[in-house]
């Protein structure tokens, strides 16, 4: 009697799993809702931007950009678009260029298979690309959440595509190396294991996006229903959600194979921004960057969480506008 209730057990244990897989494959592969989609189409063409495409290192990239000027590149984070920087744009654009790309796995751009394919030395190599693609050898890099590993990863690898460097509470990968070795980070960083699982993180992102922005914000009501709009459709794109994970998955597994990974010393002048109550990464991430990072000036901003683009716009504008001057 033990081995048969033990046998069933296991056969509704795995009815269970597959029924679980099945319902997670089925949201993440459901297509876009087209009210959504009408809806966010609206938002992005209701704007003072204008709408551009790039075909770098084998991605077609799509961009927003106004201004003219210096060319400004902005790289927005997880699990949003270009549209993170619809408020700083206008403000900057009055003495720049100012470029935000969909990177690659987000939004319009191109979602190529394979988890290397979102290593942050490969996306690295898509903002060099695009950097030529528009013209210029050099711009000013700002980057936000996985656009900050992203631009960090750019002045590593391509210090003469960057005149000057921004990031926003994204850790240099030397310094996140460090504090995940202790309890408080390791605590906070535990959903990005989650996020290695396949199809399961796919559904939760998508049922639970808009919940996640607004329920982590510090700043209430920094995200508008029309951002919510343009982020949800963004990750229910053919793909994206996958993609967009892929980024989380492709860094896990070089950590694994590399776990004493070596990081280019960064010369290039950098302001490091960061939101004091984020709930996913401790402040001590900027403690102790000099050795990587010579050329470093650290802003802290007490009254702002995780998404200071959004919380905050004005006075990332203003920090920008004197660091780049």
């Amino acid at each position: 009697m033990p081995n048969i209730m033990r046998n069933r057990g296991i056969r509704l244990g795995l009815l269970g799993g597959a029924a679980l897989v099945g319902a997670a494959r089925r949201v993440a592969s459901a297509p876009p809702d087209p009210a959504l989609a009408a809806r966010a189409h609206m938002v992005a063409h209701s704007g003072p931007w204008r709408h551009g495409y790039a075909s770098v290192n084998g991605v077609r990239v799509h961009y927003a950009e106004m201004g003219e000027g210096p060319l400004v590149v902005l790289l927005h984070g997880f699990p949003q678009c270009w549209y993170t920087w619809h408020d700083l744009m206008p403000r900057l654009a009055t003495r720049f260029h100012v470029v935000a790309p969909d990177m690659r796995g987000y939004n319009e751009s191109d979602k190529p298979d394979g988890v290397a394919a979102y290593s942050t030395a490969e996306v690295a190599r898509d903002i060099a690309g695009l950097i030529e693609a528009l013209g210029e050898e050099q711009a000013y890099v700002v980057g936000h959440d996985w656009g900050g590993s992203v631009a960090w990863r750019t002045a590593m690898d391509h210090p003469h595509r960057v005149f000057r460097l921004c990031v926003i509470n994204a850790p240099h990968p030397a310094a996140f190396a460090r504090e995940v070795r202790h309890r408080e980070q390791l605590v906070r960083s535990l959903y990005a294991l989650y996020f290695q699982l396949p199809l399961l993180p796919e559904a939760t992102v998508r049922l639970g996006i808009r919940r996640v922005l607004t329920g982590s914000a510090f700043v209430p009501s920094s995200f508008t229903d029309d951002a919510l709009d343009m982020y949800e459709n963004g990750i229910s794109q053919p793909g994206a959600a996958t993609a967009m994970l892929n980024y989380y998955r492709a860094t896990m597994r070089e950590a694994l194979a590399d776990p004493n990974q070596s990081y280019a010393t960064i010369l290039t002048p950098t302001l490091h921004i960061w939101g004091i109550k984020d709930l996913a990464l401790s402040p001590r991430l900027t403690e102790g960057l000099e050795e990587w990072v010579p050329n470093i000036r650290i802003e802290r901003v007490e009254d702002s969480g995780h998404w200071v683009p959004e919380e905050k716009p004005a006075l990332v504008a203003d920090l920008l506008g004197e660091f780049f001057s």
